[in-house]
C-alpha cells in the first residue's frame, strides 16, 4: 500500500537494515503493535504484517507504538518531498504547530498552501497514509513519549510541551493508545525539573552526515553574542513568545543522531525550538534518495561521492536569515560579520545571563518591530541597503507568515521579490535557508557559475546555469550545496588588479563566498553572504 513493496520491507525488516528506518513502519496485526524495521523483537510472520510509510498511519489505523523500538526517535525522513511538495510544505507548518489543539484546522491549512482541504487530506493518505489530523496528533503523542523517556519534566509539563491542552486530555490519549497512565511509560525516576533547568533531547538523522561541514558553516556565520562554536558545540539565544532563552547542539556520541539542550523559560516553546534545530541542522533530508539523484549527472557524481553526507544548513529563522542575506550583498566575509555583529548590538534584546547559562550568549536577533523604526543607515552600509532592511522588517512585523512555505516555490520566491530591494537571487536563497525549499536554486549566484565554468573556464550565464540545473529537481538545493562546497574548496586566485573600473553591481547580485564556504577574498566585489 501507498506505494511499498511489502516483499521489500519485510526482508528489510528481517534483516534489520537501517538503512530503512524511518521508510516505513511494520504494524503486526495479532499484536496491534507498530514498529521500525530495526526493532530487536522477534519477526513477526509476514501474512500478520501491514506496512505504512508513516508512523501516523499506522497509529490512524489503530496500532500503538512499540515500547522496545521507540518509533519516537526513528529518523524524521522527508522521501515525500519529491513526489509531494505540497505534503512536505505542510508537515513543515504542522511541526510549528500548525495543527495544534488550540491552533488551526484543516481548512486553514490548506488555504495557507493553496489548495483544497479535500486535495490536502487525498494527498496525506497517498503519500503517509494518514489524515493531516492524525499526524499532528501522532506528533504530540510521540513527543509527549519521549519527553517522558528522555527527561523529568513533571507531567503537566510533559502535556503543555506536547501539545496537550490539558493533562486530562493528555491522560486519556496515553491510556487509550498505551493501555496505561503516562507516568508508567516513564523510565527516569530523577529527581523532577523545569525547562528553564535545560533538557536534552536526541534528534536521529539517518546517516551519512557531514557534521564537520555543518559546524563550519555555522561557525563562519557566528555573531558575538548571538550564537558561537567551540569544541563541536553550537550554542546560541533563542526567542520564545515566553522570554529568551538557549539552545547547544552536539553530535551524540556512538548513536547516528545529535543532542540538543534547550533551556527554554516555557515548556510550551520545545516543540517550536526542537523543530528550529531540525531545520538548522537539515536532520530530514533523506541522503540516499539525494545522492542516487545527482549521482546521475557526470558533474556531480565526484562532488556527492568527495561528500556524501552534505546536507543544506537552515536559517534559525525566516527574518533573521532574510536581514542576513541582505547585509552580506557586496560586502566580504570580515565586512558582513562585522555588519551583523554592530546590528546584534546595537537592536537586539540584551539577555541575562540566567537565562542562556553562558556569559558569552547576552543578545537575541533583533526583533523586526524594532528595526523597522530605526535608521540603519547608522551601521555604515549604503543608503538603499538600510533602506531594504527597513522595508524588509516592516513587511516581517505586517505579516508574522511571510516566511512560512506558500504553494510553490515561484509563489514563495514572488512573495519576497515584492519586497524592494529583494531580488531573485536574495529571494531563492532566503526559500533554500529559511522556508527550506529542496528546489531552490540562486542561478546568478556567483560561486555556482563559477563552479559550473567549462574547461576553459567561462562561466554560463544565469540563464544558462537554471537550464543546466533542470536535471537536478527536486534537489536543487542540494546540488547547490556540493558546488558552492567545491568552489570553496579551489584555491583562491591570486589578487589582480583590473584595468579599468568593475561595472556597478545591483544590490541584489549574489555575494558567494560568505554565504557558501570559508574563502573570503577583499578584492572581490561579489564576496560575503550572511
Amino acid at each position: 500500500m501507498n506505494g511499498l513493496d511489502p516483499s521489500a520491507c519485510y526482508r528489510a525488516m528481517q534483516t534489520r537494515d537501517a538503512r530503512f528506518d524511518g521508510r516505513f513502519f511494520t504494524a503486526v496485526r495479532t499484536t496491534r503493535i507498530y514498529c521500525r524495521p530495526i526493532c530487536p523483537a522477534r519477526t513477526p510472520r509476514f501474512e500478520n504484517c501491514t506496512f505504512y510509510p508513516s508512523a501516523a498511519g499506522a497509529q490512524e489505523a489503530g496500532y500503538r507504538p512499540c515500547l522496545r523500538c521507540r518509533p519516537e526517535t526513528s529518523p524524521d525522513l522527508a522521501f515525500w518531498r519529491g513526489t509531494s511538495n505540497t505534503v512536505a510544505r505542510a508537515l513543515a507548518l504542522i511541526a510549528e504547530g500548525g495543527l495544534d489543539e488550540d491552533g488551526a484546522g484543516v481548512s486553514e491549512l490548506a488555504d495557507r498552501l493553496g489548495v483544497g482541504d479535500r486535495q490536502l487530506r487525498r494527498l496525506f493518505q497517498q503519500h503517509l497514509g494518514a489524515s493531516p489530523v492524525a499526524v499532528a496528533q501522532t506528533r504530540r503523542v510521540l513527543f509527549a513519549r519521549q519527553l517522558l523517556h528522555e527527561t523529568a519534566l513533571p507531567m503537566a509539563q510533559v502535556a503543555l510541551a506536547s501539545g496537550f491542552r490539558s493533562v486530562r486530555r493528555f491522560n486519556d490519549v496515553f491510556r487509550a493508545l498505551y493501555g496505561r497512565p503516562p507516568g508508567a511509560l516513564r523510565r527516569s525516576r530523577s529527581p523532577m525539573a523545569g525547562a528553564a533547568a535545560g533538557v536534552t533531547l536526541f534528534i536521529p538523522y539517518q546517516p551519512p552526515y557531514d557534521w564537520e561541514s555543518m559546524l563550519a558553516h555555522l561557525e563562519a556565520r557566528a555573531l558575538p553574542g548571538l550564537e558561537h562554536v567551540e569544541a563541536g558545540r553550537y550554542r546560541r539565544t533563542v526567542a520564545t513568545p515566553g522570554g529568551p532563552g538557549a539552545v547547544e547542539v552536539v553530535r551524540a556520541s556512538g548513536r547516528e543522531g545529535l543532542l540538543a539542550t534547550l533551556r527554554l523559560p516555557a515548556v510550551q516553546a520545545l516543540p517550536t525550538v526542537v523543530a528550529q534545530v531540525r531545520r538548522v541542522f537539515d536532520v530530514g533530508a533523506d541522503m540516499a534518495v539525494i545522492q542516487a539523484h545527482l549521482s546521475r549527472d557526470a558533474l556531480l557524481a565526484p562532488l556527492v561521492a568527495r561528500r556524501p553526507g552534505l546536507r543544506a544548513p537552515g536559517g534559525w529563522d525566516g527574518f533573521e536569515l532574510a536581514i542576513r542575506a541582505v547585509l552580506g550583498q557586496q560586502v566580504t566575509l570580515a565586512a558582513a560579520r562585522g555588519l551583523g555583529a554592530r546590528l546584534v548590538a546595537a537592536y537586539g534584546e540584551p539577555v541575562d545571563v540566567g537565562a542562556t547559562g553562558d556569559a558569552r550568549l547576552t543578545r537575541a536577533f533583533p526583533r523586526p518591530e524594532r528595526l523597522a523604526r530605526e535608521d540603519l543607515s547608522a551601521l555604515g552600509m549604503p543608503a538603499a541597503r538600510a533602506r531594504t532592511l527597513s522595508t524588509l522588517a516592516a513587511a516581517a512585523a505586517a505579516d508574522p507568515l511571510l516566511f512560512q512555505p506558500r504553494a510553490t516555490l515561484e509563489e514563495t520566491v514572488e512573495r519576497f521579490k515584492r519586497i524592494p530591494g529583494i531580488g531573485d537571487w536574495t529571494a531563492q536563497y532566503i526559500a533554500l535557508r529559511a522556508v527550506r525549499e529542496t528546489d531552490a536554486f540562486p542561478s546568478a549566484d556567483v560561486a555556482l557559475l563559477r563552479a559550473l565554468a567549462d574547461a576553459r573556464g567561462a562561466r554560463p550565464s544565469p540563464e544558462e546555469a537554471l537550464r543546466r540545473a533542470e536535471a537536478w529537481s527536486p534537489w536543487r538545493a542540494y546540488a547547490a550545496q556540493h558546488l558552492w562546497a567545491a568552489d570553496a574548496a579551489r584555491p583562491a586566485p591570486l589578487l589582480r588588479l583590473p584595468r579599468s573600473p568593475a561595472p556597478r553591481r545591483d544590490d541584489d547580485a549574489p555575494a558567494a563566498a560568505f554565504a557558501h564556504g570559508p574563502r573570503s577574498h577583499a578584492h572581490r566585489p561579489d564576496a560575503g553572504r550572511l
